[in-house]
């Protein structure tokens, strides 16, 4: 297969890999590729900066009793008074293949129950924006929680902000004048959604440097722009 000139399906095998979800053979093919293409270990970076900034807001949820209880179902392992957790002396062949063979669905249903919330009252990501500095490196994530209306940022990295002064957090239209989203509090915050924080026209965020309290102009800000990026719906 030849994708050097395939610039959607570049961008499609760098966004699975760097999610992990490129697996075997594709994988292996895949790496090969980059070794040869500096194009592509480009997209690939770029889509790890994309991503990893939301590691940041992946808390430990603990599955309910019932998905334990369908891993022991699917790998026959219903605990014995005696025995306990012996079974992992167990040296049967196909034992351990059958260990291999569900723990790919095990982990994707695992995924389900942590992303579907039923049981965990976790966030629902809507949109994102990873913000970036003058030298395009990472600043501050933002995302929006289209469901419980709220805007939560966070800092990556430390920014020394003097103590007459304050980040303002603004949405950018298509056209027109920028939208505050809110004064950020000791480099942070979390705010209530506004509708027009989500609307189609919005493309980026961004970040000004202002006096205390936030821009005095209501039109707009007054300031610096210290950190931008795009507006992406998930």
């Amino acid at each position: 297969m030849n994708i050097r000139n395939n610039i959607v399906l570049r961008q499609k095998l760098s966004a699975e890999y760097v999610l992990g979800t490129l697996k075997g053979g594709a994988r292996r093919r895949f790496e090969g590729w980059m070794h040869q293409d500096a194009d592509l270990r480009n997209t690939v970076a770029q889509w790890q900066q994309r991503l990893a900034p939301m590691a940041e807001f992946a808390g430990s949820v603990t599955p309910p009793k019932s998905v334990w209880t369908g891993i022991e179902r699917r790998l026959n392992l219903r605990p014995q008074k005696a025995a306990g957790w012996k079974f992992w002396l167990n040296e049967n062949l196909a034992f351990w293949r059958s260990l291999g063979m569900v723990s790919t669905g095990l982990a994707a249903m695992l995924m389900v129950v942590v992303l579907s919330g039923r049981s965990v009252d976790t966030p629902t990501v809507s949109y994102v924006a990873t913000l970036t500095d003058e030298k395009a490196q990472n600043a501050m994530v933002v995302t929006a929680d289209a469901r419980n209306r709220a805007l939560d940022v966070r800092v990556l990295t430390s920014a020394a902000v003097a103590a007459d002064k304050s980040l303002h957090l603004w949405a950018v239209p298509k056209s027109g004048k920028p939208r505050s989203l809110g004064v950020l509090a000791d480099n942070r915050g979390r705010f209530k959604l506004p509708e027009n924080a989500i609307s189609s026209d919005v493309m980026l965020l961004a970040v000004t440097l202002e006096p205390k309290g936030g821009s005095p102009d209501p039109n707009g800000p007054t300031g610096p722009i210290l950190y931008k990026g795009n507006w992406v719906q998930l």
